[in-house]
């Protein structure tokens, strides 16, 4: 806490060494109860040699910011930086379209569950990359050559006229998802994300089908899409697992329900 204090030891009886949801959700909540706009992480009583040795890019990095990791505490907020779930694989990375894989964050290898242990996601990477790379190998001979792709036509589309809405619609996104889709979610935040998901899709879709595609476009269409695919996820689940809280549904149920949706899936935008 900002009197120096500690929280974690009330929250979980592993203290700061609890996992990571749960000490986004505690450092989350005293932030509000508090007013304040961060916690603090102290590791300035163990030796200055340990920090170095253990943590040196974060020593470094924090330097450069004109704080000392080994002499003062240093400010924290949770953040979103990992998406656990995704693209459905088998042990290949293959996905169900031919010919199209899927590694890493993007991908769902059931690794990870309703959460993710630290530190391996870089690890994931490397064995569903080499495991796809074998099995590309093992498949090229059968691969028959394809027709060449026409030429995009963009004869009846012109220059966007305002790019700021590509930006706009982009940090609306960023900001909704963390207001009422991040550490901790209610029923009604998720109703509230999910209208404006549907506007802001409304919006994109015009925008693309009258303006020349560029790769902000193209990723802030495919963002919009896997924000509707998470609340709606969020909303089907009653109960709270994993990375997903809510207050309405605050206990884990006995069995897991299913966390997979399809094109089949009722409401989903295809």
């Amino acid at each position: 806490r900002p009197d120096g204090s500690r929280f974690m030891p009330d929250v979980d009886e592993r203290g700061e060494l609890a996992p990571r949801d749960i000490v986004a959700r505690a450092i989350d909540h005293e932030m509000k109860r508090l007013g304040a706009d961060c916690m603090f992480l102290d590791i300035s009583h163990k030796p200055d040699d340990f920090v170095r040795q253990h943590f040196p890019m974060i020593y470094a990095k924090l330097l450069d910011l004109g704080m000392d990791l080994t002499k003062e505490p240093i400010p924290i907020v949770p953040a979103a930086h990992y998406t656990c779930g995704g693209v459905v694989v088998d042990d290949y990375g293959r996905t169900d379209v031919d010919g199209l894989y899927a590694i890493g964050e993007v991908s769902y290898t059931g690794l990870h569950g309703a959460n993710r242990m630290a530190s391996n996601s870089l690890l994931e990477c490397l064995v569903y990359g080499w495991s796809a790379a074998m099995d590309i190998d093992r498949r090229m001979p059968s691969v028959h050559s394809v027709d060449v792709l026409p030429a995009w036509d963009e004869s009846r589309v012109e220059n966007a006229d305002e790019r700021v809405v590509i930006q706009h619609n982009w940090h609306e996104l960023r900001l909704l998802m963390w207001d009422y889709v991040g550490i901790v979610r209610t029923t009604k935040r998720l109703e509230r994300a999910l209208r404006r998901i549907t506007m802001l899709q409304q919006e994109i879709d015009e925008y693309y089908a009258n303006f020349r595609v560029s790769n902000n476009l193209l990723e802030l269409r495919n963002l919009v899409q896997v924000a509707e695919l998470i609340v709606r996820c969020a909303m089907m689940r009653k109960e709270s697992r994993g990375l997903h809280f809510t207050l309405d549904y605050p206990q884990q149920l006995a069995e897991s329900g299913p966390s997979i949706l399809s094109p089949l899936t009722p409401h989903i935008n295809r």
